[in-house]
């Protein structure tokens, strides 16, 4: 979107009553109407129109704003296709129960969200990709929160919290890639100067987790059940393991995503095939519809029932929509108008941080990408760094810590729908316990306005 410049801008006034008429409206449908995002989002849409037309825009320009802004997304779009096939080909082989089987022994401890928070942390950190972490491991552990009558809100805001802090520093994450290349960081640089936010959010984080973790006693005898009848039904054995360990290697290997999740999803299918847990007839149809499973016992076949492409459409439709309205804010020069506005207004650290910080989360917000979040703050910003003689690292953590974090939390952002829809948790649900996230962005904030941390050049 960053070629989406209009000859003429909208003054900076003209251009947040337009973002906060249009953000009220999307968050009325949403949280006070319960409505599903597509519905406002597309209102949204239409209105954008309607102000492009009025301030002369052809519908020409227009529609290519909207096709430009909805390309951006292409990538996440097919990856969700894929991850529709590896959630389903996972049950059928059995990894995911295998997973959830593991899981229980640790629900039998006192501290239930934060095993979950640092399990899914130290999962995300090794492979590196918050979509699956979340789609496996999360996936796992709210079948397990189910089973025990934990919290799935609280539930859901420990793994997003654990893979986004996997996604935020593992160097094999795309974002951290790009956060540091974006502003020329050297990789590790740029992860070790991320400690200092990162870590005091991690145990924070871990602490609010272990607080809230509920007494398992009176839900152990249920718990057995459950875990009896996993172990009754043909989805749990040794061969399960194989396409985690695969995924594992191929990502340490740094193969992209796709690749990984394809093969690890091809071979979870064959192992399935081989032993028989569904027919090979079957086989096209779970990876379409999803696995339906059949144990006789209710609880464990409403864990396992999951997965498909068509599981991702409500995902995909959504992120269209909302990347397609990014693109008309961009067409139509409204988020370039108060970014131009801002820049040149920032000499300090604190003025610098502030409006970097808000930025990040305000594209997040707006647009709906974290890519885009963190590629159009840093273009934007780095020779401003530069003048005020602040070093490029102390950006690219703040890229990450109001960037990288924010997109699960907002409900119509590429990584708020997925997770939504596979955690099948709403994002207003699961907000209020994303603790990592929340305190991500309030750490870094306070830093560039007490200028600590913070490295000059």
């Amino acid at each position: 979107m960053l070629h989406l410049q209009p000859k003429k801008l909208p003054s900076l006034i003209e251009s947040l009553i337009v973002l906060s008429f249009l953000i009220t409206i999307i968050s009325y449908f949403i949280i006070k109407l319960d409505s599903k995002p597509h519905v406002p989002i597309l209102l949204a849409l239409l209105l954008m129109l309607t102000y492009g037309l009025c301030k002369k825009f052809s519908f020409a320009e227009l529609q290519n704003g909207m096709i430009q802004g909805a390309q951006t997304g292409m990538g996440a779009v097919l990856l969700f296709f894929l991850i529709g096939i590896l959630i389903s080909s996972w049950m059928v082989s059995g990894t995911i129960p295998i997973l959830m089987h593991a899981a229980f022994g640790l629900a039998e401890g006192s501290w239930f969200f934060a095993i979950v928070f640092t399990i899914t942390a130290v999962s995300g950190v090794a492979l590196g990709s918050s979509f699956t972490t979340s789609a496996t491991l999360g996936v796992a552990f709210l079948g397990v929160a189910q089973s025990i009558d934990a919290s799935l809100a609280i539930t859901a805001g420990a793994i997003v919290s654990g893979a986004f802090f996997g996604d935020k520093m593992s160097p094999l994450s795309d974002t951290t890639n790009l956060a540091s290349s974006i502003v020329k960081v050297d990789l590790f640089e740029h992860i070790r100067h991320m400690a200092w936010t990162t870590l005091p959010a991690f145990l924070i984080s871990f602490v609010l987790f272990a607080i809230l973790s509920p007494e398992q006693t009176q839900n152990m005898a249920n718990l057995e059940l459950i875990q009896s009848a996993l172990n009754q039904s043909s989805l749990v054995h040794w061969s399960a393991w194989i396409p985690i360990i695969v995924l594992v290697i191929m990502t340490l290997t740094k193969q992209p995503a796709f690749v990984s999740i394809a093969v690890s999803s091809m071979i979870a299918t064959f192992i399935a095939g081989v032993r028989e847990s569904v027919a090979w007839k079957e086989i096209p149809e779970i990876w379409f519809g999803g696995y339906v499973s059949e144990t006789n016992n209710e609880i464990i076949d409403a864990m396992l029932t999951r997965g498909g492409i068509n599981s991702m459409f409500f995902t995909i439709s959504l992120v269209i929509l909302a990347l397609a309205l990014g693109g008309l804010f961009f067409a139509t020069g409204v988020i370039p108008s108060v970014i131009a506005n801002i820049q040149h207004r920032l000499q300090t650290a604190r003025s610098l941080t502030l409006a970097t910080a808000s930025t990040a989360i305000g594209i997040n917000v707006f647009v709906g990408e974290q890519y885009l979040s963190i590629l159009l703050t840093g273009e934007a910003y780095q020779d401003l760094y530069d003048r005020a003689r602040l070093a490029r690292k102390n950006l690219s953590r703040t890229l990450e810590d109001a960037g990288t974090v924010i997109n699960p939390l907002v409900p119509w952002s590429v990584c708020g729908v997925f997770l939504a829809d596979v955690l099948d948790v709403p994002v207003i649900d699961y907000l209020p316990f994303a603790f990592f996230c929340l305190l991500s962005p309030i750490i870094t904030i306070i830093y560039g306005l007490t200028e600590k941390m913070i490295t000059k050049e």
